[in-house]
């Protein structure tokens, strides 16, 4: 049994690989100017968002495999004020009930001097507390607030998932 529950947590890592984007900065920079569009194009009202943030980090391509035990990792590019500033990869654990694997865009906005530095010096992370908005799911208002300083919206691209799980993301940023 132990056996083959390490099968199928080698099996699931791997499958992430596929879905995972590749470290190259050139294409991660241009994936994430094209995943930038589509987060806009999915919801306009985004670009406030983009107007107000003193940075954001877009993970064009992040892909994530789940058999009660979750995973999920990316790269992406870190924008602040909107001028390309340095590059990151976000990597993820959760665990509940979960199966499945899907690819999908994440994009974080810091709104704060604090969440930009904190980010920056590899001193963040955030687990169940802070949730990530659908941006292509947009409610009447689309009033969606920060939560010290973050808020966090994905765009999925393929996949298929179910899920009720807790978890975390921790992020690695370096300067151009």
């Amino acid at each position: 049994m132990k056996t083959k529950n390490l099968l199928m947590m080698a099996i699931l890592f791997f499958s992430i690989s596929l879905f995972a984007q590749n470290s190259d900065n050139k294409k991660v920079i241009k994936d994430a100017e094209q995943a930038k569009a589509a987060f806009l194009k999915a919801n306009p009202k985004l670009q406030g968002y983009f107007d107000d943030a003193k940075a954001y980090v877009i993970f064009p391509n992040v892909g994530k495999g789940a058999l009660i035990i979750g995973a999920a990792s990316g790269n992406g590019a870190v924008y602040e004020r909107g001028v390309l500033v340095g590059m990151a990869n976000m990597k993820q654990v959760d665990v509940g009930a979960q199966i499945g694997g899907k690819a999908y865009s994440e994009l974080v906005f810091l709104k704060t001097d604090k969440a930009v530095q904190e980010f920056m010096n590899d001193n963040f992370s955030f687990g169940s507390n802070l949730s990530a908005i659908a941006a292509n799911q947009s409610p009447p208002s689309f009033n969606v607030t920060y939560t010290d300083g973050v808020a966090v919206f994905t765009l999925p691209k393929e996949g298929l998932m179910a899920e009720v799980s807790v978890g975390g993301q921790k992020f690695d940023y370096t300067a151009l």
